[in-house]
């Protein structure tokens, strides 16, 4: 079993949701309020939660108008900010807001008539009065707010966990590492190519059409990524810089490191559509290039061509860039409703809050394909999302015929859009994911690293399988192109750690992890990643302690039994045994390999590895450069799994 994504949460029964509000400067006395609030059962999202690829305005939106509560940290920073008053103001609106102050600020005027809970000299405890009040007013405003769970079946997760996006799934390995240095945000040097896309704002008066607006933006974006003498920084950079309250554009191509930014507005009413958009100076604050586009619906296909276009001529105009933007691109579609269903799709997918939320983006991709059986985009979307619902949700009577339908699916999307990267990505995740296919995910992964040189997201995914095959530098080279595409993006940095330690340099391992945390504290896999290095350098009681902050149970189990192991503690390697099988049994089996090997069991690792081959666990992937395994790498019959796996 692959270590678990971050972005997956546990089964179990429907829990009152809590949407978190609160100013990023606030993040540190944040984190506690958050962790409590889990502690007492309720599930909790903040915005710690987006990763690669996510979307600001229809995720936030979309996990707003979906909370049972809206809980707002009022503070001398949250009360000037922008977001966390439009989500205040959101959760008022639907009787659902929690106001707690964290420093004894009142609420700015607007939102006095409710009571606030003091929360300014709470110390972290669940038994103190202030949080049982919030936990009070929390289950009192979702009484009221009472909407049912969605009715989806909630099955256990299976040995095919294997997810894109977090824990060692997204992981990569480099070779002349000690020479690379990361590129931190308050490091950044501005590019002259280089563009940052915001969130268009939603005029239109029906704060449900955000998705579109939002999307619009996002087409925009991926459109001027396809132009190889552009560099467009990633969605998550930019949530990054909107949720710390940053609007003015010079402050936003400072923070980015990039020389101009993109806004815009969308107006929709029935079939008219009018799309304002504006190409900001980082530097000087001016604007090059401004218009307003009226156009009816059926023309916001040609439109998205036609701004992106003016955008990169404008920024020809200014730099030595030059050219159009692929028009279309690969894999779009002509069809209002297919198109607006995969938006929809990409909000749902982009909460990552679970099953309901998969299975609400995959109906909305059925939609798209079934109003246009050659929409490539919605096809390979769809093929990703199944793969995510089962394995983490499958049964194994579904896992033959989900996993057929998401290989077809995807090489449908190939077919039909073979120069859409997303595709060959996509197919060659589905291989490696669903069958261990490494030989057949070789080609589309080499295709998709080509074509996706723009798209982080599909960096991130070639970086991954360049470091299982053990083609080290062209990992590293995905991951410095995924760093500069998306600057503030943790999941990156998580990467390049793991190929830190696909290299041996646990310093560097330590390090990089270290700086992923400091973007996203409660990341999945990070302090884990941090106790293998420590334990490479025979720190077992520093592992022992970065094992325990580790979010992710597999992780945390499989290393604190080596940490144990490692330092003579028999009843501590036994006890950390006993919860990992407790709690996953045969879907650890990879990991049951790993501790034999790290306590000196070669013959029981073996004997592991070979059930894992059998039961088709997707751990497997990662065996050909885990520093966990290297006890084994002189046995002839280790070396003949790694063949037969289609190492090598």
């Amino acid at each position: 079993m692959e270590q678990r994504d971050a972005t997956m949460l546990l089964d179990g029964d429907h829990a009152t949701t809590v949407f978190l509000s609160y100013s990023r400067a606030d993040q540190k006395r944040a984190l506690p309020v958050i962790k409590a609030l889990e502690a007492a059962g309720f599930q909790v999202w903040w915005d710690g939660l987006l990763e690669g690829g996510d979307t600001f305005l229809p995720t936030t939106e979309a996990a707003l108008e979906d909370a049972d509560a809206v809980v707002v940290l009022w503070s001398s920073t949250s009360v000037e900010s922008h977001w966390v008053r439009d989500e205040a103001t959101r959760g008022r609106e639907k009787g659902r807001l929690v106001p707690l102050t964290i420093d004894g600020t009142h609420p700015p005027l607007g939102f006095r008539q409710l009571q606030t809970i003091n929360f300014s000299k709470w110390h972290g405890k669940q038994s103190a009065p202030e949080f049982e009040r919030a936990v009070r007013a929390i289950n009192c405003v979702a009484g009221q707010a009472a909407k049912a769970p969605p009715p989806l079946p909630r099955q256990p997760a299976l040995s095919r966990r294997a997810l894109i996006g977090g824990g060692t799934a997204l992981m990569a390995g480099g070779a002349a590492i000690a020479g690379w240095k990361l590129l931190g945000p308050s490091a950044a040097q501005a590019q002259a190519n280089g563009v940052a896309v915001l969130p268009f704002l939603n005029l239109s008066g029906d704060e449900t059409q955000s998705y579109f607006s939002e999307g619009i933006s996002e087409q925009i974006r991926s459109t001027l990524s396809r132009n190889s003498k552009l560099l467009v920084i990633a969605p998550t950079s930019i949530t990054a810089v909107a949720k710390d309250g940053i609007a003015d554009a010079k402050q936003v191509a400072k923070r980015l490191g990039v020389a101009y930014v993109l806004s815009g507005k969308v107006r929709r009413s029935g079939d008219q559509l009018r799309i304002s958009a504006t190409l900001t100076d980082g530097e000087t604050g001016a604007s090059p290039w401004n218009d307003d586009f009226p156009r009816t619906m059926s023309d916001v296909f040609a439109l998205q061509d036609e701004i992106a276009d003016a955008v990169a001529g404008a920024l020809a105009a200014q730099t030595t860039t030059g050219g159009k933007s692929a028009p279309g691109g690969p894999g779009g579609t002509q069809k209002l409703k297919a198109y607006d269903a995969f938006l929809r799709g990409n909000a749902f997918y982009a909460l990552r809050s679970g099953e309901a939320a998969y299975r609400a983006a995959l109906a909305q991709y059925d939609i798209a394909v079934r109003e246009d059986p050659e929409y490539a985009a919605a096809l390979a979307a769809r093929a990703f999302t199944l793969t995510v619902i089962i394995n983490s949700y499958g049964k194994a009577n579904e896992f033959k015929a989900a996993y057929d339908d998401a290989v077809s699916t995807a090489r449908r999307a190939v077919q039909l859009a073979p120069k859409l990267a997303i595709a060959h990505a996509t197919l060659g995740h589905v291989l490696v994911r669903s069958k261990l296919d490494l030989r057949g995910a070789a080609a589309p992964f080499d295709t998709a690293c080509k074509l996706g040189a723009g798209d982080a997201m599909v960096q991130s995914l070639c970086a991954i399988f360049a470091a299982q095959m053990g083609q080290l530098a062209e990992a590293e080279q995905a991951i410095a192109r995924g760093i500069k595409l998306d600057p503030l993006n943790a999941g990156t940095l998580r990467i390049a750690s793991y190929a830190a330690h696909c290299a041996r340099n646990w310093p560097l391992a330590i390090e990089r992890a270290r700086k992923a945390l400091s973007l996203n504290p409660q990341l999945d896999s990070a302090h884990s990643r941090i106790g293998d290095a420590l334990i490479q350098q025979g720190k077992y009681t520093e592992a022992k302690r970065e094992y325990e902050l580790e979010p992710g149970t597999l992780e945390r189990f499989t290393g604190e039994a080596i940490a144990a192991s490692r330092s003579g503690d028999v009843a501590g390697t036994k006890a950390a045994i006993d919860k990992l099988l407790r709690e996953f049994g045969d879907a650890s089996t990879y990991q049951q390999a790993q501790i034999a090997a790290q306590s000196g069991q070669a013959d029981q690792a073996m004997a592991k590895l070979l059930h894992a081959r059998e039961i088709g666990d997707v751990g497997l992937a990662l065996a050909y450069t885990d520093p966990m395994l290297d006890p084994l790498k002189s046995r002839p019959d280790f070396s003949q799994l790694l063949t037969d796996l289609g190492f090598g």
